[in-house]
């Protein structure tokens, strides 16, 4: 099979990436598996184990698709007219009440769910670029992992929970101490560490020695890379029930709560938790052998004429509240 993935990116990821790494661990996995992959992507991109067009802004989509291409898998807004067999994956939210295409995949149950859909593909990784985890090391803080100049991601919070506790120290991965988009903030409290927006050996370094994920999200987090990508490294995820969460951390390798002071006191807690087992989980169930398996179920069956949702997909109920609760 000849699979276009399209996508207004460059890749490989430059730094952290998200919708970038996940294509790149796909497309890999499915050569790997026998089938020809082109992505269709931003000037500027390169691949070893697959071709690479790129996107021209300024051309139709459709028209810029190989000839030979057996589906094309979008993960942006598809055009209008495709002229082969595709499907759309939907990375992240929206709060309106317009349809979706038939064919969209959602990236966690809670996801699809949320639009009135079954239709979703979890995120995998290819754990073998992430090295080998050193399960017994010596640990002396926690981390934050994503944008930090989100508001919906929390990093405040994941402060407050941290600095709760006598003694614990935050890195956070993926800000800055100051940050004028944040409303001038500046955080002065010297157990807080920014490390900056890093990606690569640095990122996964700082992942190796965390006793813990503190991911005290605000919003509907539709899957979140930053929970599997800590948990591979033995990291424990202290985070809200919002979204995928509940389905993504089971009791055994995290705890949940919008409360502050419940978070404090699973972090002081956070030797309950067996490094060994949330990496095997994370190993087990969010792999890109697994993803790629997954997704060409979901080819097979367009090739087959089905769609992958009975009506399209719609939001269920619409969020009202800017941020969901926490306290």
């Amino acid at each position: 099979m000849h699979i276009l993935l399209v996508n207004p990116c460059h890749i490989p990821a430059a730094t952290y990436g998200g919708t970038e790494r996940v294509i790149w661990y796909l497309g890999r996995e499915l050569v790997n598996m026998g089938h020809k992959v082109t992505y269709l992507v931003n000037k500027g991109s390169s691949c070893s184990f697959a071709d690479v067009v790129f996107l021209d802004p300024a051309t139709p989509v459709s028209a810029q698709i190989p000839t030979s291409v057996d589906v094309v898998h979008y993960n942006m807004t598809p055009p209008d007219e495709t002229g082969k067999p595709y499907l759309v994956t939907m990375h992240g939210n929206r709060n309106d009440y317009g349809e979706f295409d038939i064919n969209t995949v959602f990236v966690s149950r809670n996801h699809a769910n949320r639009f009135n859909s079954d239709s979703f593909v979890y995120n995998g990784m290819d754990w073998d670029d992430y090295g080998k985890v050193q399960l017994d090391n010596k640990r002396d803080y926690f981390h934050f992992l994503g944008n930090a100049a989100w508001r919906v991601k929390n990093v405040k919070g994941a402060i407050k929970v941290i600095s709760a506790v006598k003694g614990e120290k935050l890195k956070v991965l993926g800000g800055n101490r100051l940050n004028i988009k944040m409303g001038f903030r500046l955080t002065l409290n010297p157990s807080i560490q920014f490390c900056g927006m890093v990606g690569g050996p640095e990122k996964l370094s700082l992942l190796q020695g965390s006793k813990g994920l503190v991911f005290p999200v605000r919003w509907q987090e539709p899957f979140g890379l930053a929970i599997t990508e800590s948990l591979y490294f033995g990291c424990p995820v202290l985070g809200t029930p919002y979204g995928s969460l509940p389905e993504l951390v089971p009791s055994d390798v995290g705890f949940l709560s919008n409360n502050s002071q419940e978070l404090a006191d699973a972090v002081r807690d956070i030797d309950i938790y067996s490094r060994k087992r949330c990496h095997e989980y994370a190993v087990d169930i969010f792999n890109s052998r697994k993803m790629a398996e997954a997704y060409l179920e979901k080819y097979t069956a367009i090739l087959n004429g089905e769609t992958l949702n009975k009506v399209k997909p719609k939001l269920v109920e619409q969020q009202t509240e800017k941020f969901l609760e926490w306290h």
